[in-house]
């Protein structure tokens, strides 16, 4: 990189994470003011943006070639009040704790306590959702059985597709006036609110071009000033393109990039969807503009490579608003999960695979920047050299890019209902979570705890970290005379309470669409505008949500060792393996050890244990898929934790699979940490056994020892491994390149090692930034020697 990007990695790299509350504070003036009370909500939302806009900081930064931060400064993180509200006490553990702090100034606590938390307490939508919501769900949230997503942030899992690069602000204010005049002449019973979230959508365009206007203009008067005639060109320059983008169409790169970065900001400032929005599919947006540039002689590659490094700067500039309580426990991270995808299908189904693939490979892997996270979408049609090259990054320990089963990914979406055509324009965001870009809303509702329902079977429908009964009374577990009968009852608590859940989601779904719309994320997401109903509720073409199962690893191995123990070899009774359970296997050292080195273990290919695994999958996936939610569409099940295995694992007591009480639980599909003993190549197979397809994503880690990629041989060993898995219908798969030594050492000695990455669950993180809990788990995942 050259010295500029090199300046601008260093300020972003060496930025303090700060609680800021400009954007709250606006959104506090805006809703006092008379006006808005008389204001319909999509109206309210719409004009909620546009004063946000109008009237935010514009920040700057020296040298820098995209302009925008959602701050005032990098790193500066706002609030959205609205939605929930930060309390005093967690502004102090915000600011104090070791791990993932966001400094907050005495001004900001004291705006907080005199302006904000007195507007909006008991006025936030969380305040709205848990008052909704019945004493089942809430017994049921607190035991730690399910999370909700949606309590302390808005809906919006999703991407932009093609249509971001391809129209202007102008061009979608033109189509929601067509929208409007059809509306106009129908007979509809709801013309009237379709007009309305039609006006909203209006107000929401016109605020993102007087942003972007206001950053042209502050750009001209930094010409004035500037003294170096370079950089007053490209200051005027820059100014030019602000008049241009958003309001209209890009037409070079440049342009192109700005005019993403634009719509990017205002998704992430109208509220805070789940912090994921990104470009999707780059390479293939960005290379009409490159391929143009290049042959009308105004871009060169370097000059193509640098905009992108400074475009890689802006998303690292941009920490994940920070959460609170669970919220914070499931996803303690500063990263925003924007995941840039790469490579595929074309929508004829070719290889789509290009030179702006191999560039931004190589961005990825000189950038070295957590965010944007990264993922090549590999499909069966794509070239050896392509995956080779994503896996020569992957060795060097940086945690990216994952990859991808483009293949896999296209049938299941299709398998959901989609077009062929969008699932090809389609692939994966946030961790793993497949979507089709530009045309879906497809929300993630929280995790859901899979061994915590085994607990509470096995507890007659108690919780034993509290004593509450909050499942159905299945009956006594010394009762269950085979296991089939086991299987039964659990069947039975998981259908309950994952209906407990499914009906919370809906309940919250409706307070969304009454009270939180988002107009500005409806204009860019077919087909809202023509539906004129917003993204919220239904606009959108197709609608999923989805419900992120957890704990696979611990689930399969602990009714493998019920069914081995307690039903086939019969060495003991239920209530005694119940009793041992009870004492934390204190005193029982060798039956401990009988459990966790001589009973079958998922990750071997071993079908003792991954029978179980195929049986829990169908159970979960018979009792979320196809349910309908509020807005017109699907619940899908997909299987992924984030950091969330290590707060559901604190709630559980200890389980049939030797696990203790407290342990965290496994990751995503991964095997119980330290339970796969056979290679990689068993593990991939035992992950295959269950039906990827009918999934909305898995999530696969494996961790190689550094001294495997001692020669380029290994680069082509790992590129055949992801294709076998692949041809067996994985749906992803991600790796860390560390030995367990190197981060035990990281622990000792933090100082030292400020900037290892590790891969964690779908999103890689500094080891340092992670709590002691997550780090001693990714301490514990089996490091491979050879495929």
């Amino acid at each position: 990189m050259n010295e500029r990007i090199s300046k601008l990695r260093t300020q972003s790299l060496d930025a303090v994470n700060r609680l800021n509350p400009e954007r709250a504070l606006l959104v506090t003036e805006f809703y006092k003011k008379p006006d808005a009370e008389k204001m319909s909500v999509p109206v309210q939302r719409g004009m909620c943006f546009k004063y946000i806009a109008t009237n935010k900081h514009l920040c700057i930064n020296e040298g820098e070639l995209i302009v925008g931060e959602r701050g005032p400064e990098p790193k500066a993180t706002p609030t959205y009040p609205e939605i929930s509200l930060h309390s005093p006490e967690d502004m102090e553990i915000l600011d104090t704790r070791p791990k993932v702090s966001f400094k907050v100034s005495e001004d900001t606590k004291r705006i907080y306590k005199e302006v904000i938390t007195p507007f909006w307490k008991g006025r936030t939508n969380r305040d709205r959702i848990m008052n909704a919501l019945p004493e089942e769900w809430h017994a049921a949230y607190e035991a730690g059985m399910f999370t909700e997503f949606q309590e302390q942030r808005a809906p919006g899992h999703t991407v932009g597709g093609k249509k971001i690069w391809k129209k202007g602000m102008f061009d979608l204010i033109e189509d929601v006036k067509r929208s409007e005049k059809k509306w106009q002449q129908s007979d509809d019973s709801g013309s009237e609110e379709r007009l309305e979230e039609l006006k909203g959508m209006r107000h929401a365009a016109e605020g993102l071009i007087i942003w972007a206007e206001r950053y042209a203009n502050a750009l001209e008067e930094l010409a004035e000033k500037e003294k170096d005639e370079t950089r007053r060109a490209e200051l005027l320059e820059m100014a030019r393109i602000c008049n241009k983008v958003p309001a209209h169409a890009p037409e070079t790169f440049h342009e192109a990039l700005q005019h993403y970065w634009f719509i990017h900001l205002a998704v992430i400032t109208e509220l805070n969807p789940w912090d994921s929005f990104n470009p999707g599919r780059l390479d293939q947006h960005l290379l009409p503009f490159y391929e143009k540039g290049l042959a009308d002689g105004s871009l060169t590659k370097e000059r193509a490579v640098e905009l992108l490094q400074a475009f890689w700067v802006k998303f690292n500039n941009h920490p994940s608003p920070p959460k609170v309580g669970v919220t914070a426990q499931e996803s303690n991270t500063y990263t925003d999960f924007c995941l840039i995808n790469v490579g595929g299908v074309k929508e004829d189904g070719t290889d789509a695979v290009n030179e702006m693939s191999y560039i931004l490979l190589d961005v990825i892997e000189e950038m070295r920047l957590l965010q944007p996270s990264s993922m090549v979408q590999l499909s069966k049609l794509n070239p050896d050299k392509f995956i080779e090259r994503a896996v020569k990054i992957v060795k060097t320990g940086f945690g990216q890019p994952s990859i991808f089963n483009t293949d896999a990914i296209v049938q299941e979406l299709t398998a959901q209902g989609k077009s062929l055509i969008d699932a090809r324009n389609g692939g994966a965001s946030g961790c793993v979570e497949s979507g089709a870009f530009g045309t879906e809303a497809y929300l993630l509702t929280g995790y859901f705890n899979i061994p915590k329902v085994l607990e509470v079977t096995l507890n007659n429908g108690a919780d034993p970290r509290t004593g509450k009964t909050i499942g159905l009374q299945t009956g006594d577990p010394e009762s269950f005379a085979t296991f089939d009968a086991l299987m039964e009852a659990f069947t039975k608590q998981l259908n309950f309470f994952t209906d407990i859940k499914i009906k919370g989601n809906n309940t919250i779904e409706k307070v969304f669409t009454k009270h939180m719309p988002v107009p500005f994320l409806s204009l860019i997401i077919d087909d809202c505008i023509d539906n004129a109903v917003d993204y919220n509720a239904g606009g959108a073409r197709y609608n999923t949500s989805y419900i992120q199962g957890v704990g696979m690893g611990t689930i399969t191995d602990a009714l493998t060792a019920l069914k081995v123990h307690v039903y086939d070899k019969q060495s003991l009774s239920m209530g005694e393996f119940l009793a041992i359970l009870k004492d934390n296997f204190e005193d029982h050292t060798e039956f401990l050890y009988e459990l966790l080195y001589k009973t079958p273990k998922y990750g071997n290919d071993d079908d003792a244990a991954d029978d179980q695994l195929r049986d829990v999958f169908e159970i979960y996936y018979d009792a979320v898929d196809g349910k309908p939610n509020s807005r017109g569409g699907y619940h899908r099940v997909n299987l992924l934790p984030t950091t969330c295995h290590i707060y559901f694992g604190s709630v559980i007591k200890a389980l049939p699979d030797g696990r203790k009480a407290g342990v965290p639980l496994s990751e995503g599909i991964s095997p119980v940490q330290g339970a796969d003993r056979q290679g990689p190549t068993s593990v991939i197979r035992s992950a295959a056994k269950i039906d990827h397809l009918r999934t909305g994503g898995t999530l696969l880690n494996q961790k190689f020892a550094p001294a495997f990629f001692k020669d380029d041989t290994a680069i082509s060993k790992v590129a055949a491994l992801v294709r076998s898995y692949f041809r067996l219908n994985g749906h992803h798969i991600q790796f860390n390149v560390v030995d367990a030594d190197t981060l035990k050492d990281a622990q000792k000695k933090p100082q030292d090692y400020r900037d290892l990455i590790v891969r964690v669950a779908g999103y890689s993180d500094y080891f340092n930034d992670l709590g002691y809990d997550l780090q001693d788990e990714i301490i514990r995942r089996t490091a491979h020697e050879g495929v």
